[in-house]
This record gives C-alpha cells, structure tokens and sequence, in this order.
C-alpha cells in the first residue's frame, strides 16, 4: 500500500495543500488536499506533475563538489570538507575584509526554517545584513506600500474574499495562468452570480484579460496614472466613503491636492484608453458593496512599483474598501514562501519578526532573543546592489541558495561578470542545470519537493506544515542542515565565547525558536506549534497564545499598525518607465509567465508535457507591426537594445497592443543560446523598494538574416540529452532546445554552420553511422542529413542546411509507428504547411483542433470535459477554451 503524506506544493504562493503518494523512496502520485483550505483539493497542471520532478536523479545535486581553481573542474568530496571549506573561506573574508564583505542571496522558495537559520548566520554571528532574496524581484515593493500605508507588511485579506467580492480588480496579474487554482475560485463564484464585475488591467490580453467585463490595456508603466484617474473622478463625483477617511486614515487632502490634475481626460490619455472606461471602472469600484483588487508583478516589477501599489492602496482607503468580506487590496505572492522569509527577516532591509534594522529598540530586542552582543545597524545590500558591490569587489563571497540569479536577475551579462569576478561563490542547489551552476566553487546539494520538512507562508498569511515524504537522492540534504552545520564551524571561529547560537536538532526546533521571535509583534505566533498543525490544519497569522484559531481579515475595526493606528494615504505621481521608448528603440517590451512552466524551469522544465501549451521560446508582435515590417510568422527576429541582444521566433497575435511586443520569462540558457529575456532588461530599481523594473524594456525589432538552418530530433532520456546538448547552444547565433514526451528537438539558425557543431550534435544525440542510419550529404550546397531507426521506427533525425522534410520526419518521431515503405522518404518528403497544432490541454493532452472541431459541431462546455477531458482534471485550460467558444461565435 502507498504511503500517503500531507504536505504543500511547491510552486506559486496559492500554497495548496496536497497528499503525496510514495512507496519507499518513490513518488508515485499526487493528490489535492481536500481538507486544506487553500485548494479543498484542486490542482493546477504545474502541481499535478510535481512527482514528475523527483521521479530521476538525472539533473540532481547528488554530492557536494569543489573546485580548487577557476581554471580546474569541481570534484566530488564528503560532507566534512565541503563544510569546513565554506566555513574557513567565509570567516577568513569577514575577518580580513569585515563581515560586509560576504553576502547570501537566498530564495522564497526556502522553508521558513531554513530562511531563519541563514538570517541568524548572517546578522546575528557574522555581523552583516547582507542577506537578500529573489523576493525582492517579485514582492518588495508591494510589502514597502503595505508597511507605507498600514504600518506593517500584513497583507489585510484572505482568499474567501474572492468569493465575497463583487467587483475584482486584477491589476498587473494574468492570474489565470499565475494563480490558476485561486482563479477557479473567482470563476466558480461568478458563476454563482453573473453580476460579479471583473476589471482587468493589463497592456497585454491575457487568458485573465479575454474573460473581463471590462480590459484597460494601457500602456506600460502607466498604472499610477490611472489609479489616479480613476480617484479624481471618485472624489469629484462624491463617491468616496468620507466617514472612514475621517476615522481611519490621515494624508488624505494631499492627495486629493495632488490628483486634482489627474483628470479623467488627461489620465486616459497617459494611459492610452478611453475616458469612458476610466470612469465605468471607478464607478464599479466605489458602487460595489466590495471591491477587490488582485495585483503582482505587473505593479511590482517596476521602477515605481511602490507607487503603483500606494496609488492602488489610496483607491481602497477613499471607498472604504478594506477590512470586510470581500473588499482590500490582495497583493498575490509569486513563490510558496516569499512571506515566510519576511516573516524571519530574511532580506537585506529587515530584521527578524517584521522589525526595523534602523529602530535601535528593534535590533536590542533581536539581540536579547538571540543572546548576541550587536547587531549592525547599516542596511544590507538588496539583490541588484549586492551583485553590483560583488563585481566592484566589495563583496568578495556570496552564498547563493536555491535561486537562479544569472537567470532571474536584470542585466544577466552583469551577473555573469560578477560571479566570474568573485573571491568565492557557493551554490546551494538541488538542481545541476541552472545558468548559475558553472559559477560555482563549492557546490552544497539540497533537498527538493517532497524531500524536506518545515513550514511555509501563502498569500493569505496561512502557515502550511510541509512533511517529507521521501529521502533525498545521493548524499543532499535538507538547506536548514546544510546551513546550521556551516554556522556551528564559523562560530568556533568567530564567536567561540558566545552560547551556541546553533543549538538546532530539527526544523521544529528552529520553528520554536523562530515563534519567541513573533511574540506581541504584528505577526504574533505564540499560540502555533507543530502540534497544532499537525492536529487542526494550516493556520493564519496572527495566532496569539491562549487563540483557538488565527485571523482571517487584518483591519476590520478600522485600526492599523501604525503610530497613531490611522491608515495613511500617499500621494503618487505618475512617472514614466526607466526605459522611454523612442526612434531607435520604438517597441514596448513586456515580460510574463506561460501556464505550464514556472521560473527558470529548473523543476518544471523536467516534466515534458509541461512544454506541450507553448513549446517554444517567442516574441509576440502584433501582425500590423509584423506586416510593416515584412515579417512572417515563425521567422527569427532579433531584439536589441543598449543592453544587449537576443534572437527568437516570431508569433503573430493581436493579444498585444501595436507597438509593444510580448516574451516569456522562463526560457534560459539551459533551453537558448543566449540567457532569456532578462539579457534585454536593465537594472533600474525602485528607490525604495529597490524592486528592479523586469516587466519592461525599449527595444529594436530586426530580422535575424541568418541563412543556416537546422533542425534535429530524438527519442530516448530526455534530461540526459539535454544536459549534453546544453553546451553547444552558445554556439550559434540562434538555438533552442524544447522537449515533447520523450524526444528532445533542437532548433539552430546561423550565418553558416558553427565549424565541427554538427559532428558534435551527432555525437552528443547518438547518431552513430551504422546499419539502422541513413546519411544524405551535399557538400556543394552545404546540406547534411542523418537519420536512425530503433526497431523498425524512427528514432531520430538531423537536417542541416535543409529542413523543408522536417515537419514530416518530426511527426515520425512523436508516432513512434513501424515506418512504411522506403526510408529515403525522410530526407525529400515535405508536410503540406500546415500550423503546428497546440496541445491546449496538458492534462490530458487534447490539442486545440479536436477541441475546435468539437465546438464546431455543437458541443458544450460540459460535454468536451466528459467527450475530450479537456478540462476536467486541473481546468487550467479552461480560459482558453472559452476563448475559442467566442472565436467561433458560439455562445
């Protein structure tokens, strides 16, 4: 009998609970939670394929490694000398340079308790705040509005709202495809009541977008703007709730002052849509008996993130929209423990239990806690400084865990540089294919999904118990482990006198110590242990001793945690993008998420139907800009601008606006020749979030002349033959690897072919010459072919130089069919050009044909789940599919 353990998935911040299904050492299933009330059951595709994540060692950190040199490769050693070199190395730097010559970057996908033992390292043995996170990419500045405008980060919602509600405003978020099982929940209550109004504001029409009452697709970087707006129109129309202005909040005339210019007219005309929708949006809001809005990246990545989300927060204080069911502005979390990691101080510009580095009786109360003699007072370096200060060489050791800088970070050719330039690097990883794994000297293997225990924070302030289920492979171990064996050696050489600041047994351990923290703080957790959620489910902060529950809602009696328990207002101007778009670089390029993938892809990318809803990397353009330009469909293009440049295949689509084009985030030098899009996009931040502006760049749109092509397939293990066709994507001028089941397709594009790639290409891909392989050659017009048979069926294939028989050996390979006739076919036969058919649902891999076919001939909605499957097991991919009902004209 299967093994079924309670646990969370690990992707967004929805925080799902889920039963794991394992026998011995194996994942062999999944299961929503019904009994967790983030889900009550629900997955979406990303989580549903998570035993696919750990089902091979293939990829994994399996040992720890260290390289003596950076021109010598890494070499596997035991746990003890990898320990100890971190150890010395580190403490050595502190001692000779001071301890902010070292840094942590750390991840929101971490456990809190293992958040809390890197921050305890940091800040209470060596002395530095220079510990940030890759949630500074993603949710700073709406914790910065959040602290601004209510006193603490204390998001004042929970998720029944999106049931309550009855006017939803998504700002900056395609959550269909971010936070799809949520969304099943706002598409479950509006089916309840279609009177529900859903405002969405997005440059871009996304799945979200294509299901709104109303779509604001401004442009870029205008959110300020027409928040703004929307309040003018709200104050001098009397459709503001001055009862709760006057009680609760302060700062409000100036701001009134300042929107005063910000009139309807002009607002619509920064933002590029009508007034007409301006007032209508600001007129569902404040009618509403409960407004909600739903942000992320959209308002946070951005140079003025912060005042888009005060400008936000400014429209729920003027209706009194916040603090009841239903109604407050919901920022949604990106990662599974982004807030758990705030919680323990886990960032460069806080400290532990939500207190200020700058408020001396804050750091004397941390210091009484953790029985340490001083602790710093001078900030920390945030993510895009701190990798600034290591390329000036300020910083000379950096500890990166569980994240994937070189990838996620803006000016990735910077980070690279960086790393190349540091004294000592240390990577901390469960995965061997990230971008940033080449620049490690010590390589520390973690414990992935399903392998670890601890807890984690959602975006509704609820604390999941996250239980292991499985071991982890090889000799990796859980980060908290890993962490606190460093600690103890640094101690004995830092801090010898001082009690053992490590004393840590176990993640409960931590998790107790971590709890004293949050006594009498905004966060207050005295009354949660392990045993409580273990016993009673998931929890909310705040959780005070003596409390049989913990708080849904924050504010519901008007008061906040500021001095004066008022709310504040702020006033906001609107600011254009770091990046202004002009003659040289005319187009507005926006970032986002696929559906099926997630991040750098280093989980997600391991499961091959993950890859079935958009297979390949691409910009997105308008066709009128297309046609303009002499652009097709498919072909390359290249974007550049002062940054750098990169190259993709063109999609044609009219989901973006003329004049701004559309790329993914995840794709990476794991999957491209060149390091995603973030190459393209530059470090500007946010002054005060100091959030970086990764939603947005100016570029140039060319077509890429490059007259070699090249196209190859193969069946067989998937991540081994990635991991030996990775290396030669550098090597052209474009490249890309994607993935369908178990054949791996490569795609390359160049002046002429790179000199002795292709003989490297059939070695790496097997395609050894013998009597199951056909050869075509013509060395007058550069054209090489190669094909192999296993077992009477095609295998494989490598077209250079000629690849108009691609599409026909390709739909060989995925057949997997004993092949017909004569096997010279494959290098003339030619497909008759049709598009290449979508997989729309991943679940049960209906493509969008049989899905339009069936529409055409009459079916419901109700009846494509029950004939197809498509969408009924995840319904990820039912946005979609009501999108092709209207396309079609049917209702």
């Amino acid at each position: 009998m299967p093994t079924i353990t309670k646990s969370t998935c690990c992707y967004c911040g929805v925080g799902c609970g889920v039963l794991i299904e394992s026998e011995g050492d194996r994942v062999i299933g999944i299961q929503g939670d019904p009994a967790h009330p983030a889900n009550f059951g629900r997955l979406c595709s990303k989580g549903l394929s998570l035993p696919l994540t750990v089902a091979s060692d293939v990829g994994r950190a399996l040992y720890p490694e260290i390289r003596l040199d950076r021109h010598s490769p890494r070499r596997q050693v035991d746990w003890e000398s990898a320990l100890e070199t971190v150890a010395q190395r580190f403490a050595d730097i502190a001692r000779l340079h001071g301890p902010d010559a070292v840094a942590f970057y750390v991840s929101g996908q971490l456990l809190t308790e293992d958040y809390y033992v890197f921050n305890k390292l940091a800040k209470g043995l060596i002395g530095t705040n220079n510990i940030d996170t890759n949630s500074r990419l993603c949710m700073s500045s709406a914790v910065t509005a959040y602290k601004m405008a209510f006193g603490a980060d204390a998001p004042p919602g929970c998720y029944e709202d999106v049931e309550h509600a009855k006017t939803v405003l998504f700002a900056g978020s395609n959550m269909a495809y971010a936070h799809p099982v949520l969304f099943r929940r706002l598409e479950a209550a509006r089916e309840k009541n279609p009177d529900i109004k859903w405002i969405v504001i997005d440059p871009r029409r996304t799945d979200t977008a294509a299901m709104a009452d109303l779509h604001l697709a401004i442009e870029p970087g205008t959110d300020v703007a027409l928040f703004n707006g929307m309040l003018h129109h709200l104050i001098w129309e009397a459709r503001i709730d001055t009862g709760f202005i006057d009680r609760s909040t302060d700062g409000f005339a100036a701001v009134k002052n300042l929107v005063r210019e910000y009139t309807p007219r002009i607002a619509a005309e920064i933002c590029g849509i009508t007034e007409k929708d301006l007032i209508q949006a600001a007129e569902w809001f404040a009618a509403s008996p409960a407004s909600l809005s739903l942000y992320c990246m959209g308002l946070n990545q951005s140079s003025h993130g912060t005042d888009k989300n005060i400008a936000l927060i400014n429209l729920h204080l003027a209706t009194g929209q916040i603090g009841r069911p239903g109604a407050g502005p919901f920022s949604l979390t990106g990662q599974p423990n982004a807030m758990g990691g705030r919680e323990v101080g886990g960032m460069a510009t806080m400290l532990a239990a939500h207190r200020e580095i700058s408020n001396p009786g804050h750091r004397a109360e941390v210091e009484a806690l953790w029985d340490v003699e001083q602790l710093s007072d001078k900030p920390g370096l945030p993510a895009v400084a701190m990798f600034d200060a290591i390329l000036e060489g300020k910083v000379k050791a950096v500890w990166i865990v569980c994240t994937n800088p070189v990838h996620s970070m803006p000016d990735a050719e910077k980070i690279r540089q960086a790393l190349q330039h540091a004294e000592f690097v240390v990577v901390q990883e469960a995965f061997m294919q990230t971008d940033t794994m080449p620049f490690a000297d010590v390589v520390l293997p973690a414990s992935s999904w399903a392998e670890k225990t601890g807890t984690v924070t959602n975006s509704e302030r609820r604390i999941s118990l996250v239980r292991q289920a499985i071991s982890p492979p090889g000799d990796a171990k859980p980060d908290w482990w890993i962490a606190n064996n460093v600690a103890r050696r640094m101690q004995a050489q830092l801090q010898p006198d001082l009690p053992d600041l490590f004393p840590f047994t176990s993640p409960e351990s931590i998790f107790n110590e971590h709890r004293k923290l949050t006594i009498g703080r905004d966060l207050d957790i005295g009354g949660l242990s392990y045993a409580v959620l273990d016993k009673q489910g998931p929890q909310q902060w705040p959780f005070k001793a003596g409390q049989e529950t913990g708080q849904a809602r924050r504010y519901v009696d008007g008061l906040f945690h500021t001095d004066n328990r008022r709310a504040q207002f702020h006033i906001t101007k609107y600011q254009a993008v770091a990046e202004v778009t002009n003659a040289r670089f005319p187009f507005h390029l926006i970032t986002g998420r696929l559906r099926d993938q997630w991040h750098g892809m280093s989980r997600s990318g391991r499961v091959a139907k993950a890859f079935s809803h958009e297979p390949q990397p691409a910009l997105t353009m308008h066709p009128k800009d297309a046609e303009r330009r002499g652009f097709k469909a498919d072909q390359l293009v290249t974007i550049s601008n002062k940054q750098a440049k990169m190259t993709l295949p063109l999609r044609l689509s009219d989901e973006v606006k003329s004049g701004t084009v559309f790329a993914a985030m995840h794709w990476n030098g794991q999957y491209l020749n060149s390091g995603g899009i973030n190459e393209v996009i530059a470090g500007k931040v946010d002054h005060r979030s100091f959030q970086p502006e990764l939603k947005h760049a100016a570029v140039r749109i060319e077509a890429a002349e490059l007259p070699w092509r090249m196209m190859a397939a193969r069946r067989g293990d998937i991540l081994n033959m990635q991991s030996r066709v990775q290396p030669l994507l550098r090597e052209c001028a474009y490249a890309s690897i994607t993935i369908e089941s178990d054949v791996l397709i490569l795609h390359a594009a160049d002046l002429v072919p790179p000199s002795g790639w292709l003989e490297r290409v059939f070695d790496v891909l097997d395609f050894s010459v013998g009597p199951d392989t056909l050869e075509y050659r013509d060395e007058q017009r550069n054209i090489a072919k190669r094909a192999t048979w296993t077992n009477g069926r095609l295998a494989g294939f490598v077209f250079s130089g000629d690849i108009k028989s691609a599409d026909f050996a390709l739909n060989h390979v995925r057949q997997n069919m004993p092949w017909q006739g004569s096997r010279l076919a494959i290098f003339s036969r030619q497909t008759s050009g049709q598009q290449t058919d979508r997989t729309v649902c991943q679940c049960m891999q209906v493509k969008g044909s049989r899905i339009e076919n069936a529409i055409a001939q009459g079916a419901t909605l109700t009846q494509l789940k029950v004939t197809l499957g498509c969408g009924s097991v995840c319904g990820s991919c039912l946005p979609e599919i009501k999108q092709m009902f209207t396309k079609l004209n049917v209702a």
